[in-house]
């Protein structure tokens, strides 16, 4: 839906349906440790190890790499 692209938590929150507090304080975090969202200026993005994760290809762009937290660089 969003083409691999940043997303905003307000449309994260309603494609999800899941209030914006709710993912700002117990879901991002959970995926930011893990390695698998990067929160940008622009938005939120799937990492690459994200993708691995599903059995996916990243978008021919690019993903950032996975964070300070996952082990990967």
């Amino acid at each position: 839906k969003f083409d691999g692209g940043p997303v905003g938590v307000e449309s994260l929150a309603a494609a999800i349906g899941e209030e914006r507090g709710t993912l700002e304080d117990v879901v991002e975090p959970f995926l930011i440790q893990s390695g698998f969202l990067m929160r940008t200026t622009r938005g939120r993005t799937a990492t690459a190890a994200a993708y691995r994760h599903f059995g996916l290809t990243a978008p021919a762009g690019g993903t950032p790499q996975a964070g300070l937290f996952s082990g990967d660089s």
